[in-house]
């Protein structure tokens, strides 16, 4: 998922696009914005009057006149905080609503992407796309954007301003501005690096601290803890030298617009009072140049603190969308079609697969599997097996040739009729921090509490289920770690039976179980398989015996298939993986 080099600008319209819900009502959101600024130019006006109308009066100092314009002052200050408060509570709740919907939007298009996708990326950075860089960009809408959105507006309508009242300071003014936003154009080109460093930092320490926490048991068992911990450190250690280089010149950046708030204001009182009374620059005037470059300076200094979320939003925006952007390669089909009930038929039709990495894995495969068939995959680690299950399943697409089952090409299923009738059980029956009867329920959602009860009747289970301190209720803990192996299987084995697929595919759901389970995890197998298409990807060639039929793979190759009987006496792959099980087994 290679990012794109957005620019800023770019990257924020870009959020705006895939989040639509931060442009609702955004108008309204601006005017309100502007008239807060409108409403302020007020208060410069009021001041002109009453320095020259009022207090160097040749008359004398009226108090009434400038208690009454002091008056309006306050009020329109007043009313103008109300305006702007309204304008930043519209656009932070617009932000919550349209950046949770990206996160929703990026999760969901993460998981239409192919196994290949995601396991290329770690698990750490792929979590950083839908919390940290969408925070990042949060914090920005919720406080730059509003100060962005009334700073535009208070410029403009301060320059204006200063254009009625002395255009010749103005002019001045507007120099500094221009020179300062050039100035401001190259920060923020070195500031969009440093920003871009530091999410890919945050997703590398995350992927590192994932990896160590999901690890510990093994680091754990070879004393790595030492190792573990240096490679931690240094992770983090190089996000902080990142964070700390950007802040370093995003601190830099910020006193920058000090100076040339107090030097703009030095040139204006300067030259304002050089030129004097001949260019019609009363001291009233001089006072509102001065209140209005205030109101001028304060949204650019606003723009050089939120340039540094900016340009922060804008790296987590390039990696937003760097998802986003990935082609989902094995698609939903728009008019796809529904796979019959029952058990199915599976065919592969030469079919060829190639990782993007390296070579050929599968080569030319055919084979057909009649419905009901209870099918054994045997083979060297790496000769073909997992690749072949997955492709089953539909969790890969083929580089060439067609699988189809119940006659129906793969490409042509619709996602939610596969996933009805095609279930894979992985060798280590993952679960998810809830009850098991929830982690059933991921087979079928609407199940009720009988039906899920009911399916551990059927499998035999009711007895363990009843053994748990909550029943079925009880939670399993994170990925299942309040069960065992072996537990962790049978609820898996339940979620399959519940889902009542016509195809099966299991990748030798006892290779990893404990022997007092063993036998129960058989049983329920057997009555999970009865009247479905089952593959197995088989470990132990004990369940190559107890299959209607084997295919053994080789290098990616489809080099034989028959029965177990059958393969033994041809002596050719299949006989020598047996000898070698037979003899590991009796030892």
């Amino acid at each position: 998922m290679s990012e794109r080099r957005l620019s800023t600008t770019r990257a924020l319209r870009r959020i705006l696009a895939e989040a639509p819900a931060l442009k609702r009502g955004l108008g309204i959101t601006v005017t309100l914005a502007a008239l807060g600024t409108a409403i302020q130019i007020v208060v410069p006006v009021v001041v002109q009057r009453i320095v020259d109308n009022e207090i160097l009066a040749p008359e004398g100092v009226d108090i009434g006149g400038t208690l009454t314009l002091g008056g309006i002052a306050l009020a329109a200050m007043a009313v103008a905080m109300v305006v702007r408060r309204a304008a930043l509570t519209r656009l932070a709740v617009r932000a919550a609503e349209g950046l949770s919907d990206l996160r929703v939007k990026t999760f969901a298009h993460l998981h239409s992407l192919s196994v290949l996708h995601v396991e290329a990326e770690r698990r750490g950075s792929l979590v950083s796309r839908v919390t940290s860089d969408v925070v990042a960009i949060q914090e920005f809408v919720d406080w730059g954007g509003v100060g962005m959105l009334i700073g535009a507006a208070q410029v403009v309508l301060a320059m204006a301003a200063m254009l009625i009242y002395q255009w010749k300071l103005a002019l001045l003014v507007l120099g500094g501005v221009i020179l300062y936003a050039a100035m401001l154009v190259w920060f923020q080109r070195i500031l969009q690096r440093l920003h871009d460093q530091v999410r890919r930092r945050v997703g590398d320490t995350l992927a590192a601290l994932s990896e160590a926490i999901s690890g510990l048991a093994v680091v754990r068992a070879y004393g790595g803890e030492d190792a573990t911990v240096t490679k931690v450190r240094g992770v983090i250690e190089k996000e902080f030298d990142t964070e700390v280089r950007t802040f370093t010149v995003g601190a830099a950046l910020f006193s920058s617009a000090e100076v040339f708030a107090g030097a703009i204001t030095a040139a204006v009182i300067l030259v304002g009072v050089l030129s004097g009374t001949a260019d019609g620059t009363s001291a009233g005037t001089l006072l509102a140049m001065l209140f209005l470059v205030n109101l001028l300076v304060e949204p650019v200094q606003t723009l050089v603190e939120t340039l540094d979320q900016a340009q922060s939003a804008a790296a987590g925006v390039r990696r937003i969308t760097a998802v986003l952007d990935t082609e989902v390669d094995v698609p939903d089909p728009t008019d796809g079609v529904d796979l019959p009930d029952g058990a199915l038929d599976v065919r592969f039709e030469h079919v060829r697969f190639r990782y993007p990495t390296g070579g050929d894995v599968l080569v030319d495969v055919s084979t057909h599997i009649p419905p009901g068939g209870r099918v054994a995959v045997v083979g060297e680690t790496g000769s073909g097996k997992s690749t072949f299950a997955k492709l089953v399943t539909r969790l890969l697409d083929p580089s060439g040739g067609v699988v189809t089952i119940g006659g129906v090409p793969l490409p042509r299923v619709r996602f939610a009729s596969l996933r009805n009738h095609v279930v894979f059980v992985p060798q280590e029956g993952f679960l998810f921090d809830a009850s098991v009867a929830d982690n059933v329920r991921y087979g079928r959602p609407e199940a009720t509490d009988e039906e899920v009860a009911q399916a551990f009747r059927d499998l035999a289970l009711d007895d363990w289920v009843a053994s748990l301190p909550d029943g079925a209720a009880t939670r399993v803990g994170e990925r299942g770690g309040q069960l065992s192996a072996g537990e962790r299987q049978l609820v898996a084995l339940a979620r399959a039976w519940i889902a009542a697929p016509g195809v099966l595919v299991l990748d030798e759901a006892t290779s990893a179980v404990d022997p007092a389970l063993e036998v129960r995890i058989r049983r329920a197998l057997d009555r999970l398989i009865a009247g479905r298409t089952s593959i197995t990807v088989a470990h132990r060639l004990s369940t190559a015996e107890a299959s209607d039929f084997v295919l053994v793979f080789d290098h990616g190759r489809l080099v034989e298939h028959g029965t177990h009987e059958q393969l033994v006496a041809l002596g050719g792959v299949y006989a020598a993986l047996h000898r070698d099980w037979m003899a590991g087994t009796a030892m």
